[in-house]
């Protein structure tokens, strides 16, 4: 896909090296990173400057922690040892099974706390998980004109209006771990052998490859996420700049004809960028249809009250829940919409379903047929 370039205003700094071939080659570069041209990274500098999030660096792993491999473009988890080199971005994390980590105020030894390649300071971890992984940031990648490099700098180029009016459906769920993205994926499965062209893209979360890959697995095409809107993660990101990221995907890739359009919402309701997007006006004025994925029976009815409250068009639930038949029936027996398995979802019947519950939503399907 193509990447635009941003132009950056010039600034001089005083601590800034070349940075060799070799040295870029041998360091292990982050999934975030992968929409810049490996040549664009000419120096490093070492000014004193407060970091913000989305700036690329160069940093030294000093002891492994909860990640102990680094996901590269490619997808490939590569085996971290201590002293390599890595190329990562600054960025915020919230993640409830997992890390809370901030941006640091400077260029000083941090965390590792995602690993899609998200340097932070960590504030809080959840009990299960180990100490992260500690490294020391070098300096700032810098392009050719010796300016430093964030992730804002290349992304997918604007497109301003719609050119098709695909269907648009949201996985919504109650937390990281309700099972959103394979809701995402047999979602797609379903559709594609219903013989529906599927693109799909991910509005919020942390910066990793492994939901991206698996909605290409899926057969999802053109396939997006955040990331190529160029931030590294979505915690602390203004709610109006989320729903410019979630119009530019759907703009992107009505773009390329598809059918229908799947959207991932990455942690629970009551996260703010997550509540917030789905309270927008815009989310309603976008979004025909909301599936909800969880991994337990109440929060499903909680998740219920709240969309209806809100407005929202559900159509149904999956998720982790119904990997148990005795869950599955509790949901079933709470919940007043349909609950799907992935094995439903992912039918080519599902797609008569589809269409039957956005009939009785008296939402607009005409696209589709």
């Amino acid at each position: 896909m193509d990447i635009a370039t941003l132009p950056t205003s010039k600034i001089a700094f005083k601590n800034i090296a070349k940075l060799s071939g070799k040295r870029l080659a041998a360091a292990k570069r982050s999934f975030v990173t992968r929409n810049l041209p490996i040549e664009e990274f000419h120096f490093l500098v070492t000014d004193n400057i407060k970091p913000t999030a989305g700036d690329l660096i160069l940093a030294r792993v000093d002891k492994l922690g909860q990640h102990q491999r680094i996901e590269l473009p490619s997808g490939r988890r590569a085996h971290l040892f201590p002293g390599d080199e890595i190329i990562i971005s600054y960025g915020n994390r919230y993640a409830p099974d997992q890390f809370l980590g901030h941006v640091p105020d400077k260029l000083e030894p941090c965390s590792l706390v995602a690993a899609g390649g998200i340097a932070s300071d960590v504030a809080a971890k959840h009990t299960r998980m180990k100490n992260a992984t500690k490294i020391t940031p070098l300096g700032f990648l810098a392009s050719h004109d010796k300016q430093t490099i964030n992730l804002r700098d290349w992304q997918l180029p604007q497109t301003t209006s719609r050119s098709t009016t695909p269907i648009v459906l949201a996985v919504a769920g109650s937390s990281m771990n309700g099972g959103k993205t394979t809701t995402m994926a047999f979602l797609a499965r379903g559709l594609i052998k219903a013989g529906l062209s599927v693109g799909a893209a991910k509005i919020t979360g942390t910066g990793a490859g492994a939901d991206y890959w698996k909605m290409t697995d899926a057969g999802a095409y053109p396939v997006i996420d955040f990331t190529d809107m160029g931030l590294a993660t979505t915690y602390k990101v203004h709610a109006s700049q989320i729903e410019s990221i979630m119009e530019r995907q759907v703009n992107h890739l009505s773009h390329h004809g598809v059918d229908i359009i799947l959207l991932e919402i990455a942690d629970g309701l009551v996260q703010t960028e997550t509540a917030a997007l789905l309270q927008s006006k815009l989310f309603h004025a976008l979004v025909d249809g909301v599936f909800f994925a969880s991994a337990e029976a109440l929060s499903v009815q909680s998740a219920v009250d709240w969309m209806q409250l809100n407005d929202l068009p559900l159509l149904g639930v999956s998720g982790a829940l119904t990997a148990s038949p005795l869950v599955l029936e509790e949901t079933r027996q709470l919940c007043p919409v349909p609950v799907f398995t992935k094995e439903e979802l992912g039918s080519a019947e599902f797609y008569q379903h589809l269409i039957t519950l956005m009939r009785r939503q008296d939402l607009s399907v005409s696209n589709a047929q």
